[in-house]
């Protein structure tokens, strides 16, 4: 027996007409406060429709890839709805990545077009030859910075001003809507695609009070990048509630982000620690008393961050876990009501899990390189693996020996955690020795192998290290060849030109010998426990 009831597809442009008949008059700020814009959704939605035709005057495939290349702002906003509603994809390009990955990302997702911001452009100009697909390059004014003078380079508004807006229909939910790549691993990026099902699925149950709690009367301002995991959905989730929006623009800096969470009273905020760890020496001279959630992931969320917030704005940080595989949402930390009574000491703890599954995600944890499950006593640990309704089950043309569901169709998130009997999930380790700094991935290995390719070093083995700011800093821990000198500093500048600036180690330690395991392999184990109380220069 089937049930009778309409089949209504769930796709990116049902959200944008929603939010272009319900909430037209719900703002959009872009900063920073200096020189802040202001529009509303109507406006961004005429403007959205623009696009659309836009994207059909520059002759993009029906389903080609559309780079962007840009800071928080209204104009990603449009790119984020225009693209997907016209039946395209939209690919978020991290600002932050290796010129070399960058390359490899825009032509493994064959970008044909690239919308990048004007400050931006010296970044991305010196690599567009190398970017085989893309024929276009379409500026976004934020700044006053030259602009070359080629053929390849057009202006947005003046797109915009020339184009008409179109309709939007999508009828396949499970049509590609957008693309994200994660890096720090070895090997290449690795695509992930997102459908219109997915992303509609995401944003609704980010609006429910279980997870993030977004709805009509707030105001919203994701400090989380839109090149990071599609700003973990909010971008789409707040307009789907009739939130309006805050974007920070180019300034990223804590004075900034603290005034206009001051001047436009914002209510629900979201950033990766640094973000938090940064504005904290800001907060008692701001009036923060609009905010009502401020949400931390990309990594763990230190204790002691969170209960600073709670003390100084009566409002601890909410803490949620995810990865761009998940969407990136997974879980979200929430105090149980079974917890409310709990003692000061114990709430602390509860906060600083990575809490339950979104309703829509399932969870375990196995054995390592089984599908063993172990019980959720909060005391066994093993692989986290996941799946769900937005949960990625394999990645965009992966190399050959890139797996990254199971033989039962859970995707292995590469995190080692227990899980108490209630759901709530707790990570103790990572199967692989990546490190995070400041929300961003950092692959140990890659250094590693760069570190052995100075003609001075013998072996190299580098090991997340905790930072006070940034979470984790990679400490390499170097042995030199018998012979041969080098110093830190030569070490550091033989690796400037090959890692982008924030996968440098934070320092280096010459050492005797690599501990080794019982089969030849660095002990990282031991250099953990050898380096546990290490303090970075800087910290």
């Amino acid at each position: 027996m089937q049930a009778l009831v309409q089949d209504y597809p769930l796709t990116v442009d049902s959200i944008f007409r929603r939010v272009e008949k319900l909430f037209p008059d719900k703002s959009i700020v872009t900063g920073p406060p200096d020189r802040v814009q202001r529009t509303s959704y109507g406006e961004w939605a005429e403007r959205t429709r623009r696009l659309g035709g836009v994207l059909q005057e520059l002759g993009m495939s029906p389903d080609g890839r559309v780079g962007t290349f840009a800071w928080n702002s209204a104009r990603h906003l449009e790119l984020y709805f225009a693209v997907p509603s016209s039946g395209r994809v939209l690919h978020t390009l991290n600002i932050r990545l290796f010129p070399d990955q960058l390359t490899y990302i825009a032509n493994h997702a064959e970008d044909e077009a690239i919308f990048v911001d004007r400050s931006l452009l010296k970044l991305l100009w010196p690599l567009i030859d190398t970017m085989t697909t893309v024929r276009h390059v379409v500026v976004m004014d934020d700044s006053d910075d030259d602009v070359p003078d080629d053929s390849r380079i057009l202006n947005y508004e003046e797109l915009l001003a020339a184009a008409k807006p179109v309709d939007f229909h999508v009828a396949d939910e499970n049509q590609a809507a957008a693309m994200c790549y994660t890096s720090g691993t070895t090997g290449h990026p690795k695509g992930v695609v997102y459908s219109h099902r997915s992303t509609w699925l995401h944003s609704l149950t980010a609006t429910t009070t279980s997870c993030l709690g977004i709805d009509e009367t707030d105001t919203v301002m994701p400090v989380v990048p839109m090149f990071h995991a599609n700003a973990w959905g909010i971008a789409q989730a707040a307009p789907m509630a009739g939130a309006a929006l805050v974007f920070p623009g180019p300034d990223m800096t804590p004075a900034s982000i603290g005034r206009l969470l001051q001047d436009e009273k914002v209510t629900v905020t979201a950033g990766v620690p640094t973000i938090w760890q940064g504005l904290l020496p800001l907060v008692d001279d701001l009036d923060l008393s609009s905010l009502r959630s401020l949400i931390c992931g990309g990594s763990a969320v230190p204790a002691a961050l969170s209960e600073a917030y709670r003390e100084k704005t009566g409002k601890p940080i909410l803490h949620a876990w995810g990865m761009t595989e998940t969407h990136p949402l997974g879980s979200v930390c929430r105090v149980q009501s079974r917890d409310a009574g709990a003692a000061d000491n114990a709430l602390v703890a509860i906060r600083a899990r990575q809490g339950t599954p979104m309703a829509g995600v399932e969870l375990r944890i196995v054995e390592t390189d089984t599908v063993e499950e172990l019980p959720w006593d909060d005391t066994a640990t093993g692989e986290l693996q996941v799946r769900g309704a937005w949960v990625a089950r394999d990645y965009y043309k992966p190399d050959g020996d890139v797996e990254l569901s199971t033989e039962d169709g859970w995707m292995k998130t590469g995190d080692v955690a227990a899980i108490d009997r209630f759901g709530s999930i707790r990570l103790v380790d990572r199967t692989k020795d990546l490190v995070k700094s400041g929300g961003e991935w950092i692959s140990s290995v890659e250094l590693e192998n760069l570190l052995m390719g100075h003609p001075a070093v013998a072996e190299a083995a580098v090991i997340g290290v905790p930072h006070p700011k940034w979470d984790e800093r990679p400490l390499a821990c170097v042995v030199l060849k018998e012979g041969k000198t080098a110093t830190v500093e030569e070490l550091l500048d033989h690796l400037r030109p090959l890692v982008a600036k924030w996968w440098l180690p934070g320092a280096v330690e010459f050492i005797d010998e690599v501990p080794k395991t019982s089969v030849g392999k660095f002990s990282k184990k031991d250099l953990r426990t050898r380096f546990a109380d290490y303090r970075f220069p800087d910290a």
